[in-house]
């Protein structure tokens, strides 16, 4: 990397509570170069994490990211910032309590400051959120970075992630204060009540009393919101549970796979890609060549027969069921 390169690099610090979960969100962005989980804020050189979790040292845990702001510039950072975090929470961030686990700010320029200014504002006159923003905006203080076994955490250890991020509290506060309020409103009016309970607030319809448990046509089972195949009648078997169960999706990528903590269970929690949706659960008790179990509401789903493929835009699945 040429030095001219660096020069065009920019950095950004911002304490959001535990830093396992501030590294992934600015990590898949483009034009982040690293993202480094650490401590600052403090009056104690080179902190350990013991240190910093006792409170003694006046540290935050944060994340300095190196960014190109030609491509990211730092308004957009900041904006992405607030949705990774409760800010209106002035003793910590959701099952983390302490000093801390307070966000904050720390700006590197005037220019820094007057954007997170102006963000900060922005934030508060949009009404997302009914308490007021507590965040501050502090002048940048030394950074010291944490231990290895911290560092990329959702990588390196990517279950646990999963399970602390949703455990915490820390998913489910952002979907719900970020979800859009006007698309909800629609899609109240479409869909019937159950199928709103179960796609958008992880609802589960009984079982045995649904549309699709004992259903024997072929045809695609296709997302109820976005209309995008997601399983095949071809895949559909009989498992006893009193809900549709599958052995695998029409196509992998439209199913997303997530930790689910609820009921003090342990769950795999499936749903669409593309719109969202609660779906069901996988389990790994299913029949072969997959041994997976796709456990699915009838709810979240719509049925198209394959003498209405072609009709409803679903021609190029036809091949599928040509035994």
């Amino acid at each position: 990397m040429s030095d001219q390169t660096q020069q065009q690099y920019e950095v950004a610090t911002f304490a959001g509570g535990c830093f396992w979960c501030m590294v992934k969100p600015f990590d898949k962005q483009p034009g982040i170069i690293r993202v480094v989980s650490g401590y600052t804020g403090g009056h104690v050189e080179n902190p350990t994490y013991e240190q910093v979790c006792s409170g003694a040292t006046g540290h935050v845990e944060a994340v300095q990211i190196t960014f190109d702001p030609a491509i990211f510039p730092y308004e957009d950072l900041v904006d992405l910032f607030w949705k990774t975090i409760d800010p209106t929470d002035p003793g910590g961030q959701f099952n983390d309590r302490g000093h801390s686990y307070t966000t904050a700010i720390f700006t590197h320029s005037e220019e820094q400051r007057a954007a997170a200014e102006q963000s900060k504002l922005r934030l508060t006159q949009s009404g997302i959120f009914q308490k007021p923003i507590v965040t501050p905006i502090l002048p940048a203080q030394p950074f010291y970075p944490a231990e290895g076994y911290h560092q990329d955490y959702y990588k390196t250890n990517p279950v646990r992630y999963e399970a602390y991020y949703v455990g915490s509290g820390r998913a489910k506060f952002l979907k719900d204060a970020w979800k859009d309020k006007s698309q909800a409103e629609q899609l109240k009016a479409r869909l019937t009540p159950m199928q709103f309970e179960v796609t958008q607030n992880s609802g589960t319809e009984p079982p045995f009393r649904n549309e699709f448990w004992d259903h024997k046509e072929d045809g695609l089972y296709v997302d109820i919101v976005s209309g995008k195949p997601l399983f095949s009648s071809l895949d559909k078997f009989d498992s006893g549970c009193g809900w549709p169960s599958f052995t695998k999706p029409v196509d992998e990528e439209e199913v997303t796979e997530h930790i689910d903590l609820a009921h003090n269970m342990i769950r795999t929690e499936v749903r669409s890609k593309d719109a969202d949706s609660h779906l069901g659960h996988v389990f790994e008790d299913g029949p072969q060549p997959t041994g997976l179990r796709y456990c699915i509401n009838s709810a979240a789903l719509r049925f198209v027969p394959v003498n209405k493929l072609e009709e409803e835009g679903y021609g190029a699945y036809l091949p599928l069921f040509k035994r």
